[in-house]
């Protein structure tokens, strides 16, 4: 099971994903379209793991067990409408 720190820690390597394809569209090394497809990919990763993180602190702010969340499909977390 994946703890907040796990879950914050892919966060990070996301984010350190994401700056590296900017810099290498920057120096020309991927085309525009590889990069676009590659950040919507982490961009739907990284709205999961907050969707989790939040499910976390939820469960654990009314006290439950956080363990009992679970990833939800991109599908879903991407069809939040806020």
């Amino acid at each position: 099971m994946a703890t907040d720190a796990d879950i914050l820690a892919e966060v990070n390597k996301l984010v350190a994903e994401e700056k590296e394809l900017r810099t290498a569209l920057q120096h020309r090394e991927i085309d525009e379209s590889t990069e676009h497809q590659r950040l919507r990919s982490i961009e739907v990763q990284l709205d999961q793991c907050w969707d989790l993180l939040r499910q976390r602190r939820a469960l654990r702010e009314s006290g439950g067990d956080p363990d009992d969340a679970a990833a939800r499909p991109a599908e879903e977390v991407e069809g939040y409408l806020g």
